[in-house]
């Protein structure tokens, strides 16, 4: 499978998408890097249209190993353990989602793409889903007036 995208040293050619087994995908979702030939699909993970839920899976695996901590080895009831868990995990989701941007163009550095790489991209994707959204308003604006100017045997 390829993708569009281009490589971080490759000088623009369509560069293959090498997605990481299970075990460098958490040490991916945990922080790490990967290797180079996994640098195109880092930025596909980082500027598709789902972006955005994917950050968010990678953000409850990293909370998974505190809220297991607690669970398993704070005393006291369960459920205050649990409330506790929540609650971490619950604060831990919104500094997530505020620093979400930064986040991916971490992970997009460390992939070997200059900085603010994947918010082009995203921005670029944004603009083009607009003008096709203009387009299809548009033409269905024009469609409508012809209708009408045909009904009033204009």
């Amino acid at each position: 499978m390829t993708s569009g995208s281009t490589g971080p040293q490759d000088g623009g050619t369509v560069e293959a998408l090498h997605r990481p087994g299970a075990l460098r995908w958490l040490w991916y979702a945990m922080g790490g890097g990967l290797p180079e030939r996994h640098s195109a699909w880092v930025l596909q993970d980082t500027t598709s249209d789902n972006w955005g839920a994917r950050h968010m899976l990678r953000a409850l695996v990293q909370m998974l190993v505190p809220v297991a901590l607690v669970l398993a080895f704070v005393p006291g009831p369960f459920w205050i353990r649990g409330m506790t868990a929540l609650g971490g995990l619950l604060l831990g989701l919104i500094f997530s989602i505020a620093y979400m941007s930064e986040t991916t163009e971490n992970r997009v550095k460390k992939a070997g793409y200059p900085a603010g790489t994947a918010q082009a991209i995203r921005n670029e994707a944004q603009r083009s889903r607009s003008a096709e959204r203009t387009a299809k308003l548009q033409a269905a604006t024009a469609k409508r007036a012809a209708r009408y100017r045909e009904r009033q045997g204009r």
